[in-house]
């Protein structure tokens, strides 16, 4: 096997994908482990080890002496080709050894549109896809992250999925596998515990539209509904301070430390920001511990802080300065991402990025402030316009905006909005700097909104292809502008991506008769295959409108109501029903629910 895939790395490009022994890589002796686990991230190696979650879970799982981690990531198509014709199963990066071999296989779902790369790892690693066709004789196979929140899709290829926090479960369930004698014993017992959904121990009822009309429990000890695994305290875990260091340039290539896990800000499109409640954070002085010590046993050059907005933590006007002061001594680049671009921020950033300013981000989301109130985006005009005067003042010369198109009551002069911020921005920067200013870029990206499970806009259906492209014309025509460059998400994925987001069982054929029309990598543009797509929606008879743009009601049972996210179903009906600001969890409970499972440590404090 190893001289097999010896010969196929001289004929591929960038063959370190494959060839695995980098710094800090876990290498044990197969034989001496009971439970063998492949870490899958369906999507190539520069990719899946920017996934600081793999980095985790990796490291956890391979503080056990009983289990041995590799990993695994889906071949580049040049690869992909060759291990084909030469019959080379899928293989781990660390022991080359083939994945049909393990006994856990583990796939981590960060985007829907990998599924179908999930499909070709099996296909390419012998095995089958359905698990209904698989015995004992094949690995058990589990699933997680943020898309298993609505696991229907992938219910005919799981053995299960696990939900919410991983850290504490997953070791949890390797160590159960190893002291039962079947996987049907280890399923059954597997359901029991916190965060598991073992999807062959539910039948689903449709109703005659096609709707989910209940969940009809096989397994009498099976839970009602699965709530998600939830870790009240993070301080104390196990973070890597040993990570893999990869031979080959990968999309983030840094030491990287999360800070805190969870948002209170409650943006009403935004899954993370529901999903991750509460926020748990870790103390300052942890953070710098694992902070230094990762930079010397990685070498990098580069920190990042992880959170969905760093400048909420409680602490961080004192850690960030005593980031900047230690990163410069060691004269390593800091990156402090998802900033409130307040005075302390820019001071941070102008530290930062003293001697060389790249991009400054500010992402409003809606051009107006009523859609900014109706999607719970607390920042104004005045703060947008008073950021970007202070970053022009002290030498910023490109401004990146985000926005999303297709938002709840959306009106076109929503619109004319995200235009005229950023006339308005050019207009600031003459202003300050004249036509002696030298060259000034604004940046105006937009995404298609993609309503997601667990959130208030659950029930919104997404604008149709044919609404999102007539808003991109719109919005090209309104932004030709000198200094202004617009980028735009491609259409049809985003509405593959509402399929899956919202998806019942029933799209898990749609996924194998796309797979079967040749559609794999699909977030990538160069290979995405829309006439493989649409020729799969004809041969099911499955409709993108009932998945995607359609409209659903609030006593519709929902494919994903059989995860408990521990969000109420009446906070989300009364946040999407609202049109202003629902204040910020840290300045007083909203009673989303949470409080129900765990206390939220930060409630009332450090408002900002």
């Amino acid at each position: 096997m190893m001289k097999d895939i010896e010969k196929l790395l001289k004929r591929v490009e960038k063959p370190a994908r494959y060839t695995g022994g980098e710094v800090n890589s876990v290498i044990k002796n197969p034989a001496e482990a009971d439970v063998r686990f492949a870490f899958a991230f369906p999507d190539t190696y520069e990719i899946g080890m920017s996934y600081m979650g793999l980095q985790i879970l990796y490291n956890i799982l391979n503080m056990q002496d009983y289990v041995y981690c590799e990993r695994v990531f889906a071949p580049a198509m040049d690869m992909e080709k060759l291990m084909r014709e030469e019959n080379v199963p899928l293989f781990s990066i660390e022991t080359k050894t083939p994945i049909k071999e393990f006994d856990i296989l583990g796939f981590t779902l960060q985007y829907e549109m990998s599924y179908t790369n999930i499909l070709n790892m099996l296909n390419l690693a012998g095995i089958p896809m359905m698990s209904a066709d698989r015995d004992d004789s094949y690995p058990l196979l589990v699933a997680g992250g943020p898309c298993a929140f609505n696991p229907e899709p992938l219910t005919d290829f799981f053995d299960l999925f696990l939900i919410g926090d991983g850290e504490e479960v997953l070791p949890a369930i390797t160590d159960l596998y190893r002291k039962c004698d079947s996987k049907k014993e280890f399923l059954k017992k597997a359901c029991q515990m916190t965060g598991v959904y073992v999807p062959s121990f539910y039948d689903v009822k449709y109703n005659e539209d096609g709707t989910v009309a209940a969940y009809i429990k096989k397994y009498e000890n099976a839970p009602e509904k699965v709530g998600k695994c939830l870790i009240d305290d993070i301080e104390p875990l196990p973070f890597p301070t040993k990570n893999i260091v990869p031979f080959i340039d990968v999309v983030h290539d840094r030491a990287s430390v999360e800070s805190f896990r969870g948002c209170t800000r409650g943006c009403r499109f935004c899954q993370a920001g529901m999903i991750y409640r509460p926020v748990r954070e870790r103390k300052p002085e942890t953070i710098l511990a694992l902070a230094e010590e990762q930079l010397k046993n990685t070498g990098h050059e580069e920190l990042s802080l992880l959170s969905l907005s760093t400048s909420d933590h409680s602490c961080f006007e004192p850690l960030a300065l005593e980031l900047v002061k230690k990163c410069a001594e060691k004269h390593v680049n800091l990156s402090l991402p998802s900033l409130r671009l307040d005075s302390f921020s820019f001071n941070v950033l102008n530290e930062i990025q003293k001697y060389k300013k790249s991009g400054l981000t500010f992402a409003p989301e809606a051009g107006t402030q009523r859609l900014r109130n109706v999607i719970n985006k607390s920042i104004t005009e005045e703060d947008i316009y008073g950021a970007v005067r202070k970053a022009i003042e002290l030498g910023w010369k490109q401004i990146k905006l985000y926005f999303m198109i297709g938002l709840p009551t959306e009106t076109y002069e929503d619109l004319d909005g995200i235009a005229e911020i950023a006339k308005n921005i050019l207009d600031i920067n003459y202003e300050i700097n004249g036509r002696k200013g030298g060259r000034f870029n604004v940046t105006v990206s937009v995404s298609n909104f993609v309503p997601k499970p667990h959130t208030p806009f659950q029930w919104f259906g997404q604008n149709t292809y044919e609404e999102f492209i007539e808003k991109h014309k719109y919005l090209s025509e309104k932004l030709r502008m000198k200094n202004v460059t617009f980028h735009y998400h491609d259409s049809p994925i985003s509405v593959l991506e509402a399929v899956f987001a919202r998806g019942d069982r029933k799209t898990g054929k749609l996924l194998v008769q796309a797979y079967e029309n040749g559609c794999v990598f699909d977030s990538w543009s160069e290979f995405f295959n829309m006439e493989g797509w649409e020729k799969a929606f004809k041969q099911t008879g499955l409709s993108k409108d009932f998945y995607a743009t359609r409209h659903r009601t609030y006593d519709e049972v929902m494919p994903w109501d059989i995860i408990d996210s521990y969000i109420s179903k009446n906070f989300l009906i009364s946040e999407n029903e609202k049109s202003a600001i629902t204040r910020d969890c840290r300045s007083g409970c909203v009673g989303c629910g949470i409080n129900r499972k765990t206390t939220c440590a930060l409630e009332g404090i450090n408002l900002k």
